[in-house]
């Protein structure tokens, strides 16, 4: 698996992310309490431990893993607490004993594996019976917004023929409830929340978001644009329907969670 957004600033783009959006409803709702054994699985730099660690107390234990050592590295520089622990591993084979955790959690993951159900299986093993898996993913990214012009959609429909190739999903989150129901996972739940919600002009941190995003996906993209030129046109065009004030964007998360018998 290739993550499509490496760069060296790549964590604490990750880490602003997080405190955009905090998760504490989200690890709640899927059933985080105090005193669990939490997995953090693709924890990257960390950004989502300090809500963790809030939830599960003094009594809790916090695993963090990424298959990207310098991310685990900024997650223990970031998350410099006793009760947390940063290692690397691979979501499809993470090294840890059979029902390890209490509580196992995993975000914005899922969208870049291109077999999901294979460390869904993987997330059951190490989660103890009667314990929770939880799967938070973005569904239909920068893709809802209205007013929209027929230049940026048939931009849009490019860049996303682009990176469909990479094993991207940009529709992960609706997939999962399925996936926990065929993994024959119980007492689903799935909890909806936003990304964001922007009416009108987007802040600087979603403008620079963006505009990183497309500089990293530029050697994915460029391709299909054809030239520099129309890359960069599509990318501005798509920037100034952030800027504007006439403008609503939103993008939904889905956390899909259930319990292993």
């Amino acid at each position: 698996m290739d993550y499509l957004m490496e760069s060296a600033g790549e964590g604490q783009r990750l880490i602003a992310q997080a405190r955009s959006m905090p998760s504490i409803d989200r690890l709640v709702a899927s059933g985080l309490r105090a005193g669990m054994k939490v997995l953090d699985a693709g924890c990257g730099a960390g950004a989502i431990a300090p809500d963790m660690l809030s939830i599960i107390g003094p009594e809790g234990r916090l695993t963090g893993f990424d298959a990207n050592a310098q991310r685990v590295e900024e997650a223990r520089k970031f998350v410099q607490d006793s009760r947390a622990d940063f290692r690397v591993a691979n979501i499809l084979s993470t090294g840890f004993a059979d029902g390890s955790f209490d509580f196992t959690w995993s975000q914005f993951v899922f969208e870049y594996l291109p077999a999901p159900e294979l460390a869904l299986a993987e997330l059951i093993r190490v989660t103890r019976p009667g314990g929770r898996i939880a799967v938070s993913e973005i569904d239909r990214f920068g893709l809802d917004f209205w007013p929209a012009n027929e230049s940026l959609q048939r931009g849009i429909e490019v860049f996303l023929a682009a990176v469909k190739p990479t094993g991207f999903d940009v529709n992960s989150g609706r997939k999962h409830f399925h996936h926990f129901r065929k993994a024959g996972l119980k007492r689903l739940h799935v909890h909806p929340s936003t990304h964001y919600v922007v009416a009108g002009a987007a802040d600087q941190r979603l403008l620079d978001d963006w505009t990183a995003r497309f500089d990293l996906l530029k050697p994915v993209a460029l391709p299909a644009f054809g030239s520099q030129q129309t890359y960069t046109a599509f990318c501005d065009e798509y920037l100034a329907m952030l800027s504007n004030n006439d403008t609503l964007k939103f993008v939904l998360v889905l956390t899909t969670s259930g319990s292993r018998d």
